[in-house]
C-alpha cells in the first residue's frame, strides 16, 4: 500500500506552525517531514528554526502520524549526540520517529561552516565515507540496548564513540527506521542494507548487484518515477498551487 507523506517547512515560531502539524494529521497523512538544516537556498532570508526542536513539538501536538527529518546529514550532525536526539524523539513520539539521513552536499549548511580547502563543503568522495561510517556507527548505537549494550565503542577514520551510552534505547525495536537518501554506488549499498525508506535511483540499483531487496527497490523506483511525473504535470497548472501550499 503507498503511504503518503508531507514535508512542513521550519519557517514558522511553533505558536503557528503548531496548526500546520495537526491540520496534516487531520487530513490523514500517513507521515510528516521537515528539513533538516541550517540554513535553506530556497529561503535564503527570514524565519528558519531546528528540526530535531520542531519535531519534539510535533509530537506533543499529534497522536498517530510519523514524523521525520528531510533529510538529516553528517555535514553538521556528529553521530553521537545525534544519536541521542535520535532516541528522545522516539520517546517523545512514543515511537513515530522515522530518521530521514543522507550524505549532504555541497551548499549553504557546509558553507556557514567553512567546511572543506575552499569553505564550500567536504569533497563528494569525503562526504560519501563520512556518510557511510555514520550511519553504521548510528545503527550500532541505537540498536545498542535491544542488544543487550548500556555503552557502545566506535573507531572510525572520521568519528569515534568511547563508551558511549544509550539508555534506555528506542521504544521502536530494535532501533528506529532509517530512511537512508543516496544518488551513489556506496549510498545505493547502504539503502539496501540498512534503509526502510528509500529513494533507489537507476545508477544505485545497477550497482547493487545480487542484493536481496533488489527486486523491491525496483518497484519503488518505478513508484517513484510515476510520482515525479504526476507532480510535474500537476505542479504546472498554477491554479494547483494554493492547495498545495496552505494546509491551514
Amino acid at each position: 500500500m503507498l503511504r503518503l507523506g508531507v514535508c512542513v517547512l521550519p519557517d514558522r515560531p511553533f505558536r503557528e506552525a503548531a496548526a500546520r502539524w495537526r491540520r496534516v494529521e487531520e487530513l490523514g497523512f500517513e507521515h510528516a517531514w521537515t528539513y533538516d538544516h541550517i540554513t535553506f537556498s530556497g529561503i535564503p532570508d527570514g524565519p528558519w528554526f531546528d528540526a530535531v526542536t520542531t519535531l519534539a513539538s510535533a509530537a506533543a501536538v499529534t497522536e498517530r502520524i510519523q514524523l521525520g527529518t528531510l533529510v538529516a546529514s553528517p555535514n553538521f550532525r556528529h553521530p553521537v549526540p545525534f544519536a541521542q536526539e535520535i532516541m528522545s524523539l522516539d520517546d517523545v513520539s512514543e515511537g513515530r520517529f522515522v530518521l530521514g539521513y543522507g550524505a549532504g552536499s555541497f551548499g549553504p549548511d557546509a558553507r556557514v561552516l567553512g567546511y572543506g580547502e575552499d569553505g564550500q563543503g567536504w569533497s563528494g568522495k569525503e562526504r560519501g565515507e563520512r556518510y557511510r561510517e555514520s550511519v553504521e556507527i548510528l545503527d550500532q548505537l541505537l540498536r545498542a540496548c535491544a542488544e543487550g549494550r548500556t555503552r557502545t565503542t566506535y573507531r572510525g577514520k572520521y568519528y569515534d564513540a568511547v563508551d558511549a551510552r544509550m539508555e534506555p534505547g528506542c521504544v521502536q525495536q530494535p532501533r528506529v527506521p532509517f530512511g537512508l537518501a543516496a544518488t551513489g554506488p556506496l549510498g545505493g549499498r547502504l539503502t539496501a542494507r540498512d534503509s526502510h525508506h528509500s529513494r533507489p535511483s537507476p545508477d544505485q540499483l545497477r550497482c547493487l548487484g545480487a542484493s536481496p531487496h533488489l527486486g523491491a527497490l525496483r518497484s519503488l523506483s518505478l513508484v517513484w518515477t510515476r510520482l515525479d511525473t504526476s507532480h510535474a504535470r500537476e505542479m504546472a497548472r498554477w491554479q494547483a498551487l494554493p492547495r498545495l501550499r496552505d494546509l491551514e
